[in-house]
């Protein structure tokens, strides 16, 4: 069966799975990030329009429309030049390979693991830190395990899962938009002081665009805990269901595991103390971080056969 006989969601699919393979691939052959260039803009822009001088109001106002400003024009430009191309399922493969983050975190985390079982705790900050926002120095091997599993679960829901979604079920275009929003967001964190108001509009933003894919994976991986405990983690995490922010997806993976996360974090000199989840288990240690991983594949894979089964069924019924 030719490509063109294909509905526009197997064809979807089959793109998605295609760049997945070739990220990859090109994450072991070359270390690169396609968006690099965007961030410095990003930095760039806040030191511009960013003024301590201004008042909390007019910074937040700032920050609405650094980000209007800037992926309004962005969106149209691309959305006017699909147009001419000839090609469109190449155009939306490039779109949807731009917006996907590199699969670097699992080899960095595995690094991690093995630093922190060697008692090398310098090395495993050092092969955290460019993965974080928070600040690594004053962390501790029991610290830097739960960093290294939350920045894993994070990266991989926000900049790989969401993505996918966002292109399957909106569009590529929509996908890339939603990963500079992203971008956006982690330059500007509302976490940093300096950005707690200017960065403020670009967070919710992309909170909003997550909130139904996080709620998928969540549901997801609580149901893989059919038969352990599966009420009880549901009636701890219910509440967090309808909460804008990813909150429910720590929680189930920290009962999933058996571990605590969460809780008091430095960012940029200054203590945050965030949500603890799941207070009364133990910390976790460097093998809980292969364990998160094991746990976070799964789901992805288990998400993976279900897109690719509800693509074989409507080619199948469309016949």
């Amino acid at each position: 069966m030719v490509m063109t006989e294909l509905n526009s969601f197997a064809v979807s699919v089959i793109t998605l799975v295609i760049v997945v393979l070739l990220k990859a691939i090109m994450t072991h052959v070359v270390a690169h990030e396609p968006l690099r260039f965007f961030r410095f803009y990003c930095q760039l822009l806040s030191n511009k329009v960013n003024l301590t001088k201004n008042s909390d109001k007019q910074r937040t106002i700032a920050g609405l429309v650094a980000v209007v400003v800037t992926l309004l024009p962005l969106a149209i430009i691309l959305w006017l030049f699909e147009a001419f191309v000839e090609v469109a399922v190449l155009w939306q493969g490039l779109l949807l390979y731009l917006a996907m983050a590199s699969f670097g975190i699992k080899a960095s985390n595995k690094s991690v693991a093995q630093a922190l079982v060697a008692k090398q705790n310098y090395l495993a900050k050092q092969s955290l830190q460019p993965w974080l926002l928070r600040e690594t120095e004053q962390l501790s091997s029991l610290g830097l395990s739960k960093a290294a599993i939350e920045m894993q679960l994070l990266r991989t829901l926000q900049q790989g899962y969401v993505v996918a979604f966002i292109f399957l079920f909106v569009g590529p275009l929509s996908a890339l938009i939603y990963r500079l929003l992203l971008e956006m967001h982690y330059c500007w964190n509302s976490k940093v002081e300096r950005y707690r108001y200017f960065g403020l509009y670009a967070g919710n933003l992309a909170a909003l665009c997550q909130w139904l894919p996080v709620r998928l994976f969540s549901l997801t991986l609580l149901i893989a805990n059919i038969g352990r405990n599966f009420l009880l983690f549901w009636r701890l995490s219910r509440g967090k269901f309808f909460q804008l922010n990813n909150d429910i997806a720590i929680m189930l993976l920290a009962l999933s595991l058996e571990v605590r996360l969460g809780g008091v974090a430095m960012y940029d000199k200054q203590k945050l103390r965030k949500v603890s989840f799941n207070d009364l288990a133990k910390q976790p240690e460097p093998k809980d971080i292969i364990h998160a991983d094991t746990a976070i594949k799964r789901i992805i894979a288990v998400s993976f056969l279900l897109v690719i089964t509800a693509a074989v069924t409507s080619v199948v019924i469309g016949q």
